[in-house]
């Protein structure tokens, strides 16, 4: 618990991820430290936690990732015991988010024939009269007589008999008839519920991609590895030739300099090594005086210059709506992603880190074994 008069903010007063914010910005209030201490507070501690990071987690409604409230809580000064409690209420929080979401989906979606035990009972009886009404009525009940030539229940018309088959004959053969087709038509009715049922919960799993089943994107896996961009099928790699390393997009039949290699950190974090046969083993990340900038190009450098700005985290992002499900790579100093400018799929689009976005247009990637097609 941090020192001091004022006591530390429960996170369990919370009760939505508007109010848990507000109790990060009371810890921030009560540590009396500005994002500058607050970036510096973490660094000596081993945590990333860039100013801009703070500032746009303080300022949204929405919870914050565990690593980035863990470190925000540290820097706070806050102890173990208390960050267990911290780390507590945001997964219950999120928990019941996803609840409160998948309740209101439940909620929202229309209703249809037999969609529920409150149409059972309807259907059961509609379908129950008209049994009923096929089979016709109890024995020993009176029916009207149809004038000559009607077809009633005592008339014998052409379509009803044969030669020789008389009025009853032809009357009890129709009934009959008629009585089998109700009773066939009931169980017909059942079962063209159950497809429509049947429809609708493949259609659910299927997600929004309609007729395309959702696809979830493959862990990645430490070694070897080309980089390819999913919307323009391209692979990253340097420029023959040049000294300055930046990465672009280029035919991955011709992305050879340098070889690249997923390289697993812990805690989620990711180095991307580069063999480069002139220069030899470098890192791919962001240039030092350009680590938070918008629009920082990706460069490959000697390993260790650049510290957390040579790291990543990989996050899955699947797929739907005919999308291939893949991955963003999310600078681990700044929280922005890679992209390839302009979501460009001609070759030699640069690759930069901007904002991560939504539908992640142009940050998709794949990590194909070395050699792949």
């Amino acid at each position: 618990m941090i020192d001091g008069e004022r006591a530390a903010p429960d996170p369990r007063e919370a009760r939505d991820p508007a109010g848990f914010v507000e109790l990060l910005h009371a810890l921030k209030d009560r540590a009396g430290l500005t994002y500058r201490e607050l970036s510096a507070r973490a660094e000596a501690l081993g945590e990333v936690l860039p100013r801009s990071t703070v500032a746009n987690m303080l300022a949204r409604n929405s919870l914050p990732r565990e690593e980035l409230l863990s470190a925000y809580v540290r820097a706070c000064g806050v102890g173990p015991g208390e960050l267990e409690r911290w780390l507590a209420v945001r997964k219950d929080l999120a928990g019941r988010c996803r609840a409160d979401g998948a309740a209101a989906e439940t909620r929202d979606r229309p209703a249809g024939p037999g969609d529920g035990p409150a149409d059972a009972p309807a259907a059961a009886r509609a379908g129950a009269e008209t049994l009923r009404r096929a089979e016709g009525p109890p024995p020993g009940t009176d029916l009207p007589r149809g004038p000559v030539g009607d077809d009633g229940p005592d008339q014998a018309g052409p379509r009803d008999g044969g030669p020789g088959d008389g009025p009853g004959v032809a009357s009890g053969r129709g009934e009959r008839l008629r009585t089998w087709a109700a009773r066939g038509f009931v169980p017909l009715v059942g079962l063209l519920t159950l497809a429509a049922a049947a429809t609708t919960v493949v259609a659910f799993l299927r997600g929004p991609g309609g007729d395309r089943p959702r696809e979830e994107a493959a862990p990645p896996a430490p070694g070897p590895v080309l980089l390819r961009a999913l919307h323009s099928g391209l692979c990253l790699n340097e420029r023959p030739g040049q000294q300055s390393g930046q990465v672009y997009q280029v035919p991955c039949a011709e992305a050879t300099v340098p070889r690249y290699s997923l390289v697993r950190l812990g805690g989620g974090r990711w180095r991307i090594r580069s063999d480069h046969p002139d220069f030899g083993a470098g890192c791919a990340g962001i240039p030092v005086d350009l680590a938070e900038q918008h629009g920082a190009p990706l460069v490959d450098q000697k390993c260790g210059k650049r510290g957390s700005r040579e790291e990543f985290r990989i996050e899955a992002f699947d797929g739907d709506a005919g999308r291939e499900a893949g991955h963003r790579i999310r600078s681990a100093h700044s929280d922005l992603c890679l992209r390839v400018r302009d979501a460009s799929r001609e070759p030699w689009a640069d690759v930069v880190q901007e904002a991560c976005r939504e539908d992640g247009k142009g940050q998709l990637f794949g990590f194909d074994p070395p050699g792949a097609p």
